[in-house]
């Protein structure tokens, strides 16, 4: 038996397959390209590897996508018929809370491995996507603090432990311990592409676009050898250019570097039609860019794999004018939000519904009722998943409804607390402030009370 690059044993006897395994958590951790060629060769080596079977079918549940559960339920299938010791056990069960829509249960599993067996590198990277996906902000971070003890110095994958430590703080709003994190990683693992982007939303949390353009653009080079993740960050380049007023420069990121590729994963789908609205909502004209989003979403309509995609769909559909799309995507949640047999169907009912409802309102030009509907998913839109930085698009399109509805006083209201949960202002406050004060001034002078 050998053992891994972070002391755990392992059942691989295979010097060829123990390398594959070790080349597969690098690249997994640094959100490499090569993780599936890796697994791919693990797996070849060693046909009865459990959690390297285990740890496929969690890759393929995290990508969101109902016509890869087979590929997953036959990833559970081949890990539980050659599980015997107990970490093997362990894995095959965190995938089956998964398979039926457990996911808390499969990140309380996964915590559960840890304590057990400290320095678990996938379990830990593991449970930080579950918790991010889940919405679970202070789940996230407390599950890295019960594992700081397997990830001391001499740990050859701290970097990435820091790095999603540096996330997890940024997400609860302790921006300066999140910054050092994600620095100090970086210096250990230098491809930690995850603690970068960490320290990309430290930087958009606290206002600060021309040291985030600074920090990523010095940096292109540290992501080059990632995944779709690359894709977001250059959205993020690109959330910093908007703040600072630079829509030219949104635009040619978007076509070169967001968007340079038609993929139909839910995450690259989300950093565009986010990045399409944000643009819009500060008047830019976007063309024909929402139709190939739009084609790709309405293909989507009846996954009902995670509500974050769910939203990301609907937008492309009310933005593109497919109204009867968008009302049979709102349908399903509504339905989904009824069965509550899945972890996301709760998140359905109490964020995803509402927010579903407010979109297609204010796509009919229901700007009051889209602002009272968006208003009530602001107050549990955590629990859909992604980012303070993903979330925003829906605070500021809650603010435009407002402001079209003609309450003004509600839309400051809402941008003082957009403001004061983020940690500071930013170009766009500043920008819809100044709008706000001329639509005052504009009513003012024709003789009209602003709300």
């Amino acid at each position: 038996m050998l053992d891994d690059p972070t002391g755990l044993p392992k059942p691989l006897t295979d010097p060829d397959a123990a390398a594959a395994w070790e080349a597969t958590q690098r690249a997994f951790l640094a959100h490499g390209a090569a993780t599936p060629d890796h697994l791919g060769r693990t797996l070849a080596a060693a046909p009865d590897f459990a959690v390297g079977h285990a740890a496929k079918g969690l890759f393929y549940l995290l990508l969101g996508r109902a016509e890869l559960l087979p590929t997953a339920h036959a990833a559970y299938t081949s890990a539980k018929l050659c599980a015997e010791e107990p970490r093997c056990l362990a894995y095959v069960e965190v995938l089956e809370h998964y398979l039926n829509g457990r996911l808390a249960a499969a990140a309380k599993g996964l915590d559960a491995i840890l304590a057990r067996w400290p320095g678990d590198t996938l379990a830990m990277k593991l449970a930080h996507q579950i918790y991010f996906v889940r919405g679970d902000a202070k789940g996230m971070r407390a599950s890295l603090e019960a594992a700081l003890p397997g990830f001391g110095p001499d740990h050859p994958m701290r970097g990435y432990f820091l790095g999603c430590t540096a996330f997890a703080l940024e997400e609860t709003g302790d921006y300066r311990a999140a910054e050092a994190a994600g620095r100090a990683g970086l210096e250990i693992n230098t491809d930690d592409a995850w603690g970068l982007h960490a320290v990309a939303h430290v930087h958009d949390m606290t206002g600060r676009a021309d040291a985030g353009v600074r920090w990523l653009t010095d940096r292109t080079g540290q992501w080059e050898h990632c995944n779709n993740f690359g894709f977001h960050v250059w959205w993020h380049l690109a959330l910093f250019h908007l703040d600072k007023g630079n829509f030219g420069a949104v635009l040619d990121l978007y076509d070169r570097r967001i968007r340079c590729s038609p993929t139909d994963d839910y995450r690259d789908i989300a950093n565009a039609a986010s990045l399409l609205l944000r643009l819009e909502l500060e008047g830019v004209d976007v063309a024909s860019r929402w139709e190939e989003l739009a084609d790709l979403a309405q293909t989507r309509i009846d996954d009902g794999q995670v509500i974050f995609a769910d939203l990301h769909y609907m937008l492309a559909l009310v933005r593109s004018d497919r109204a009867a799309e968008a009302e049979r995507l709102s349908a399903r949640i509504a339905r989904d939000a009824q069965r509550l047999d899945h972890d996301q169907h709760e998140v359905a009912a109490i964020a995803g519904l509402p927010a579903a409802r407010g979109l297609c309102a204010f796509r009919a030009g229901e700007n009051a009722q889209a602002v009272d509907a968006l208003e009530q998913a602001l107050g549990q839109l955590q629990r859909v998943g992604g980012s303070h930085a993903q979330r925003d698009v829906f605070w500021r399109l809650t603010v435009e409804a407002a402001i079209r509805a003609g309450a003004l006083g509600r839309a400051e209201g809402l941008l003082r607390r957009r403001a004061s949960e983020r940690g500071a202002e930013d170009g766009y406050t500043a920008r819809t402030m100044a709008r706000i004060a001329n639509l005052r001034t504009d009513l003012s002078a024709g003789g009209v009370a602003a709300q």
